[in-house]
């Protein structure tokens, strides 16, 4: 897109802009000074033309953005209010942004859809993206009806579904160390790989964000969308290239293939909620007792789900995906379990575990387990760490989603039938939570979990927070 492309943010005077979009968009203009792009916002505020330019420098400000660009930026950038619901006020916003447009649907779920209700009704020039953020739907047949109304505004590549987890660089890091390493590629299948873990467990609380969460919970707002996406990256077949056709094709491939461990969503699936406790020195109420929650919507704040690949690749592979608010230590990883060694040598002495591969996630870095003689005796097996740090990049999450965004670049975003197949996957686990199959359990604030998941795997497997707690010596 040249200079003449407007980013078109809708709702740019709510939270998701000034927290993330609009930083990380000076972030863009600063590494990349050569774009020249103009912002224009939208919403129903009212802000004058230095009001909402001091709103966009204070933004930019926090990024660390400097430089030309974000000069100019700043110099032409315009805020229109209007109702993003209605055609008429929607058509003279995009009389406004001219012929090659990005717009940025920063608004709620519902609002999106009416605002998308209402650009199908004008039309939009050829050539104009679309960037919708999660959820898309809340099942699998609302995610159908909202891609058959995204089609009827513009094609399918021109639709950026965006899930900012996705960021470039944490993807091409896991491409990299799988399919670019002989040691890695050889062994990534259910003959070497016993279980693989996916897992965002995080120390934040609610923080605030009830009128979202407790009407979508952890599985639907972490496991459903992002990790999803996660394991699709891990576990697809080499794709040809990393553009967009191959990498979206690979990844769809993958989720057409996973389902509930076994067919059974109530027995692969377990649902906690946080009560009373602390982390570090914050201490923090129970879920129910946090601001605008509704005990009755039934919410869950730590949820896993074991998951099968129907695949040739990992048949018999249990993927366990879990992620969790309020938990009293921070993961954000993959944990690839290998099966045992077939036979140790008789007069080493000492356990050999599976070794145990880590990619740790924001930020990325990795980790290999592995079973080493001595120290002191060298017939004693012990356990040694190798470790490295991955390339940053130098974008933000929400940077190189921009970034794809204003290139035209959809490889990183949420192909229509993916989003469609992510519901598919989570539908059955979320109908048996409704059907009170499986039971809402407790956990304090600052814990690991409810105890009773330390041993009730109803699949026999060891709980990743067990395997995690294992002591084990770090080599530098």
């Amino acid at each position: 897109m040249d200079e003449s492309t407007t980013l078109l943010v809708l709702g740019a005077g709510g939270d998701l802009s000034a927290r993330l979009l609009l930083p990380a968009l000076g972030q863009l203009l600063t590494v990349e000074p050569e774009r020249r792009l103009r912002l224009l916002g939208v919403g129903i505020e009212s802000y004058g033309r230095d009001a909402w330019r001091d709103r966009v420098r204070a933004a930019f400000r926090a990024g660390e953005a400097t430089g030309d660009a974000v000069e100019a930026l700043l110099e032409t950038t315009e805020f229109l209010t209007a109702d993003v619901s209605s055609a008429d006020d929607l058509q003279r916003v995009l009389d406004v942004a001219g012929a090659h447009s990005a717009i940025y649907f920063a608004l709620p779920p519902a609002v999106t859809l009416a605002a998308c209700q209402a650009l199908a009704r004008t039309g939009v020039p050829a050539g104009t993206v679309l960037a919708v953020e999660k959820p898309f739907g809340t099942d699998e047949t609302s995610a159908a009806a909202l891609n058959e109304l995204l089609l009827r505004i513009v094609p399918e590549r021109q639709v950026h579904r965006v899930d900012h987890f996705l960021g470039r660089t944490t993807v091409l890091n896991l491409l990299g160390v799988r399919f670019a390493n002989r040691v890695f590629e050889p062994i990534w299948n259910a003959e070497h790989i016993e279980r693989v873990d996916i897992v965002y467990d995080e120390e934040l609380a609610l923080e605030n964000r009830a009128g979202y969460y407790d009407r979508a919970g952890a599985l639907v707002d972490m496991i459903q969308s992002h990790l999803l996406q996660v394991l699709a990256l891990f576990a697809m077949e080499p794709p040809s290239t990393v553009g967009e056709a191959d990498l979206r094709d690979a990844k769809g491939l993958v989720l057409r293939a996973t389902r509930p461990w076994q067919g059974d969503p109530a027995a692969a699936s377990r649902r906690a909620r946080y009560t009373a406790g602390a982390i570090g020195d914050r201490d923090l109420p129970g879920y129910l007792q946090e601001k605008g929650v509704d005990a009755a919507n039934d919410t869950e704040t730590l949820a896993e789900v074991d998951l099968e690949v129907a695949t040739w690749r990992w048949s018999g592979v249990p993927f366990t995906l879990r992620s969790g608010k309020a938990i009293g230590r921070k993961r954000r990883e993959i944990m690839v379990t290998f099966r045992e060694a077939a036979r140790v040598p008789a007069g080493l002495e000492g356990a050999s575990p599976p070794n145990v591969l880590h990619l740790a996630l924001v930020p990325d870095r990795m980790s290999l387990e592995l079973n080493m003689n001595g120290p002191g005796d060298p017939n004693t097996i012990s356990r040694e760490v190798l470790e490295a740090e991955l390339d940053p990049g130098r974008l933000r999450a929400y940077g190189e989603v921009l970034s794809g965004i204003l290139d035209g670049d959809p490889s990183l975003s949420i192909r229509g039938d993916t989003a469609e197949q992510c519901w598919r996957i989570v539908d059955p686990v979320l109908r048996a939570w409704r059907a009170g199959e499986v039971p809402m359990l407790d956990y304090p604030a600052g814990s690991v979990g409810p105890d009773a998941w330390r041993t009730s795997h109803d699949i026999g497997l060891k709980p990743i927070f067990e395997a995690a707690d294992q002591p084990t010596e770090r080599k530098g």
